[in-house]
């Protein structure tokens, strides 16, 4: 009797992703979708099964991806009220969490190993968007003010109706750029300090790049169909978000050459580099512009490679002076 066909193996469970992430980052492992869904009902409609069986969602669905990061947000940091515009950039918390701890980890780096937090420190977020992300979770985890700049005024609505609704008036301020062609230039007062500055700059040099982008990284995870509309990107985004004249590498040059002007108000200046084919030339127009310090920080969210660029013109001893006027002694 000739055997019965062996039914087809299901696919090789992928590994629990042995989290490159941040230590200090609340989102190890795979999303707890059942216990995320008791909590907030409403991701139920979202979550679908993965070929391996698992419970995740729709990336490709805006309405999915705002949703899951509704709940995480809750879950996470306490953020009860949480919305963006339809369209605006909806940005993947646990990879803007790691940036935070690192520039975290380069403060505690000039501070005996300790963090310093609280309302001392003052963060400046060059491109704030309609999410308000690094401003909610900054001030979450350790407690520091911030002040989110933007050129588009949407946005900067959105992100103060976030901030009223959560009640976090007193340490996350607004302030909009209201020149689009510089950065640091007319939105610095002459006696405000920043213990940093972190910046996710525009990736593409043009639209039509960030749509070719998209569909490469559509087709390369098979999810390229004819029949269905995706989004320009799987997080949205709006034109400033996304791509500006010369792209990345062109908004960190512009940012370098005027953080220059700005030396002494900046303990750390730092940068998002998505590209590391963009590092060198980042780093020649650091030299060109007189860093004293510059830092570049690896990071990685699944199969992405990351990393931040992190400069200063202060040298050990104005550093010194720095901590010693505004932060607390290390216990």
């Amino acid at each position: 009797m000739p055997s019965k066909p062996r039914p087809p193996s299901p696919p090789a469970q992928p590994p629990e992703r042995p989290s490159p992430l941040h230590p200090r980052n609340r989102h190890q492992g795979r999303y707890d979708f059942p216990a995320l869904i008791r909590r907030h009902p409403a991701l139920a409609a979202f979550v679908i099964l993965n070929p391996y069986g698992k419970k995740s969602i729709d990336f490709a669905n805006p309405d999915a991806v705002k949703t899951l990061n509704r709940a995480l947000l809750a879950e996470h940091y306490g953020i009860r009220h949480w919305d963006i515009p339809p369209g605006y950039l909806c940005p993947p918390i646990p990879g803007r969490a790691d940036y935070l701890h690192g520039l975290a980890d380069l403060l505690a780096a000039d501070h005996g190993g300790v963090i310093p937090r609280g309302a001392a420190l003052q963060v400046l977020d060059i491109g704030v968007g309609a999410n308000c992300i690094y401003p909610l979770i900054g001030q979450r985890e350790y407690g520091w003010r911030f002040l989110g700049a933007d050129i588009d005024p949407t946005a900067l609505a959105s992100a103060e109706t976030i901030v009223r609704a959560n009640a976090l008036e007193g340490t996350i301020r607004l302030r909009r750029q209201a020149d689009p062609a510089h950065i640091f230039q007319g939105l610095l007062q002459a006696d405000e300090r920043f213990d940093l500055t972190l910046c996710n700059p525009p990736f593409h040099a043009t639209a039509e790049d960030a749509t070719r982008g998209s569909r490469r990284k559509w087709r390369n995870l098979g999810k390229l169909d004819p029949k269905r509309t995706l989004p320009l990107l799987n997080f949205g985004g709006q034109g400033a978000e996304l791509y500006c004249p010369g792209g990345e590498a062109a908004f960190v040059g512009r940012m370098i050459a005027e953080s220059a002007q700005f030396a002494a108000q900046v303990y750390w200046f730092s940068s998002l580099i998505s590209r590391a084919s963009n590092l060198p030339a980042v780093q020649a127009a650091l030299k060109r512009a007189g860093a004293v310090e510059v830092r570049v920080v690896p990071m990685a969210q699944g199969q992405k490679q990351s990393r931040f660029i992190a400069w200063t013109f202060l040298d050990l001893d104005a550093r010194r002076r720095w901590r010693e006027a505004r932060w607390k002694a290390p216990r």
